[in-house]
């Protein structure tokens, strides 16, 4: 192995160390109870089969097949973690091939990746992040950066591949990465002499220079798009359309609002968003002044000790085509803003057509491109006529900034770790005392286990429950199926609307949908219609006793958050 590939292989495991120390936290994190209770069920049908959401129709089926295989033979936790490395794996592998394709160093892409999460969970205007557990976006924004890594070099064709793999694990991922680079194929290749300075050798013309849009490449990431596309069309095939349109209603403007509706979206956000837009903008525009400077003065054997003309030309029109797709993502995310003046017009077909995310992909390249361009503007050549005292300006310049940076990122880090719990469980963002200290949510995170596992050792395979509104987590622990819960949304249309209905009869909107009943007809209500013969409470909303039998926890046994009690 040469010191090229040793030097490589050592910086593509500094990234995968990176991810570790943002997003390493103990499984679940976010949506990996989601996911993989999916996952699994993909793979053994008969685990939980009696639960509406893992039994539901399989959108992101190819993530299934893919990553749920180990669910089979390893623990949730750990297939957690196996899906975990590989998807920051292919995130650093994508990274590393966008940094050489801008001609940058590929230690340049660990402040890259620094830059990219921080411009993320700082910038975000839906929401979005991409460095977290395993689910099906992490390893299709892989996919996404090497897809990136080839339209910068202008090879469109093998880029359409990439996004079309991309799309294949996740639609929408994938699918707006499609749109994003057909717009950047618009904006860079029209007039190519123009816009990025294309300069025909050995009689070749412009013209000829020009790649087809419509190549083979194209064709083939359509296929393997097919992969997510079909699963996720299913969803809603031979359904009617009015229950399509239900569907679409509960799902934008009552499950995932706060990623959909722009009216949801808090002001704030707003203003951190614009203004990363804007500086983004402001520094793309700057480095390709510069770099187009550097090219109209420099002489032709050299511009600087190390850079010479045609790699300087070739960054330039790197980054030139990584900001028009950086400007196609920013288009789509304009037409969803449009697209939420809608609602309060044509409420049935705003809610069909802003089921798709349209925030997500700026969400995530923004961030990286202002976070490529800052990191080429601090350690790009800089020129001048005293270059001895540039070069020491330029040093303390670069040494303050890598300074603030890894300070920045080390306390985003800690914020993350700091409950001590997994993030699924944390108070924050189940809403339940937020601003609990570390020894309280321990406390409470030792209790769900327990009740967890109290569950799982005594209850038959096939039992189901009523379960506390505030988590997520149950059928992760416990492996038993649960009537409803708020975070496991179907993404079939049917099963959508069972959802909806089912959530709102366990958590009434009378009790501020925060509780189950306890009232006895109800109850007896619930348990004939679905089976389910125990319901778990948890204490802090309803209090130490109940006028039910307690099962749990018995006299030696202690529990002060959560109980366990027999339907009438």
């Amino acid at each position: 192995m040469n010191s090229s590939w040793l030097s490589t292989l050592c910086v593509w495991i500094a990234l995968l160390g990176l991810c570790f120390i943002y997003a390493g936290d103990a499984a679940p994190g976010v949506n990996e109870a989601h996911y993989l209770v999916k996952a699994k069920n993909f793979w053994q049908p008969d685990w939980c089969s009696e639960d509406l959401f893992a039994s539901s129709g399989k959108a992101h089926a190819t993530y299934y097949w893919l990553f749920g295989w180990p669910t089979k033979f390893c623990s949730l936790a750990t297939t957690a973690w196996i899906g975990r490395i590989v998807g920051w794996g292919m995130l650093a592998v994508g990274l590393l091939r966008l940094t050489h394709s801008l001609r940058m160093p590929a230690i340049s892409s660990l402040p890259i990746l620094m830059l990219w999460i921080l411009g993320i969970e700082h910038g975000n205007l839906a929401g979005e992040w991409v460095v977290g557990g395993t689910e099906a976006k992490v390893p299709a924004y892989g996919l996404v950066l090497l897809g990136l890594s080839e339209i910068t070099r202008r090879r469109w064709s093998a880029g359409w591949i990439w996004f079309g793999a991309a799309a294949g694990i996740h639609v929408l991922t994938g699918g707006w990465s499609v749109v994003a680079a057909a717009i950047a194929f618009w904006i860079a290749e029209r007039s190519p002499v123009r816009f990025l300075n294309v300069r025909p050798s050995d009689g070749v013309s412009a013209a000829k220079s020009r790649p087809s849009f419509w190549s083979l490449g194209l064709f083939i990431g359509g296929g393997l798009s097919l992969l997510g596309v079909l699963p996720a069309a299913a969803m809603s095939w031979g359904v009617p359309e009015a229950e399509q349109i239900s569907a679409a209603r509960i799902y934008a403007y009552f499950r995932i609002s706060h990623h959909l509706m722009p009216a949801a979206f808090h002001v704030d956000w707003y203003v951190r968003h614009a203004l990363l837009t804007a500086v983004c903008v402001a520094a793309c525009g700057w480095l390709l002044r510069r770099c187009r400077h550097h090219l109209s003065t420099s002489i032709p054997a050299k511009v600087d000790s190390d850079i010479t003309q045609e790699p300087l030309h070739q960054s330039l029109t790197a980054f030139q085509i990584l900001s028009s797709f950086a400007v196609g993502a920013m288009c789509i995310s304009l037409a969803g803003l449009v697209l939420g003046l809608l609602p309060a017009i044509y409420p049935d077909q705003a809610a069909k057509w802003l089921r798709f995310y349209w925030f997500r992909l700026a969400d995530a390249v923004t961030p990286l491109t202002l976070a490529c361009v800052l990191v080429r503007l601090l350690c790009g050549p800089v020129r001048g006529p005293d270059v001895g005292i540039i070069s020491l300006r330029t040093r303390i310049v670069q040494s303050v900034a890598i300074l603030a940076l890894v300070l920045g990122f080390a306390w985003t880090s800690w914020n993350h770790i700091r409950p001590g719990v997994p993030v699924s469980v944390s108070n924050r963002l189940l809403g339940m005392h937020a601003n609990a200290d570390y020894a309280e949510q321990q406390r409470t995170m030792r209790d769900w286990l327990n009740v967890c596992w109290f569950i799982r050792a005594s209850t038959p395979e096939d039992a189901i429950l009523l379960t506390p509104r505030h988590q997520q987590t149950f059928k992760w622990y416990a492996h038993r199926a649960e009537v409803v819960n708020w975070k496991d949304t179907p993404q079939d249309a049917g099963s959508l609307r069972e959802w909806a209905k089912r959530f709102l009869e366990v958590y009434p909107a009378r009790l501020s949908t925060m509780r189950v009943t306890i009232r006895y007809d109800e109850l007896r209500q619930l348990r004939r219609k679905y089976g389910c013969d125990w319901i778990v409470v948890d204490r802090r909303v309803v209090g130490p006793e109940l006028p039910l039998v307690q099962i749990y926890p018995a006299d030696d046994q202690s529990n002060s958050t959560y109980a366990v009690y027999e339907l009438p």
